[in-house]
């Protein structure tokens, strides 16, 4: 039985109201402060209609008209919570319901390289998102057989992990990348690339040490 338009919803909830996983939807919780969800009792929150309406505003701005972090957060700094909650298109929500954010309840704009991807740095003095190259295994990082004059045509810059992100135990790479924005990977063409041909000479050279052939 569907749920009134009025009714408080749990994240779960929220998160099929919306096709947003539930850990995509804490991490934007933690960059836009405005939402605030209600506490009941156990510590479970339970989002509001306006607290819908401004996800979707969100979800529209970040993944329709591809803004990043930075700028959902200059937009409600600059046109207010309402004018983000009304982009979601929900009718019947009280200007009284969506709380202007106060002075304190601003986030420090986050850096351009930010993404809306589902996880949360474990790195609180440096307030971005990992690039593509630290969402991927620490293995695949390290310059693969650089020893081998055969592979270390090389002159590819040697990928660096900056740091591993917290994520939830069942995700997975191609998830995370369904959740990055339309075009975030856009500037990042050259190492995918570099990458790929790295994994092309790993899995080869796998296939001959498999055979028993001279590496």
């Amino acid at each position: 039985m569907d749920k009134s338009p009025d009714a408080f919803r749990t994240i779960s909830e929220v998160a099929d109201v919306l096709g947003t996983p539930a850990h995509v939807l804490r991490f934007w919780e933690s960059r836009f402060p405005q939402i605030k969800p209600v506490k009941r009792a156990g510590g479970r929150r339970y989002y509001r209609p306006s607290d819908v309406a401004l996800l979707s505003g969100i979800k529209r701005l970040l993944h329709d008209d591809g803004l990043t972090i930075r700028g959902v957060q200059q937009v409600l700094r600059d046109q207010g919570v309402r004018h983000v909650a009304a982009l979601s298109g929900a009718t019947g929500i009280e200007a009284d319901d969506l709380d202007y954010a106060g002075e304190d309840d601003l986030a420090p704009l986050a850096d351009d390289a930010d993404a809306e991807a589902g996880f949360v740095s474990v790195d609180a003095e440096e307030d971005t998102m990992p690039d593509a190259d630290a969402l991927l295994p620490v293995e695949v990082q390290l310059p693969l057989f650089a020893e081998d004059a055969g592979l270390a045509d090389a002159s590819l810059p040697p990928l660096v992990l900056h740091r591993r992100p917290t994520l939830r135990e069942d995700a997975s790479v191609a998830s995370l990348i369904r959740a990055l924005p339309r075009g975030a990977l856009a500037g990042h063409s050259d190492k995918i690339a570099a990458l790929a041909l790295r994994l092309r000479a790993l899995r080869s050279e796998m296939v001959t040490r498999a055979q028993g052939l001279p590496g």
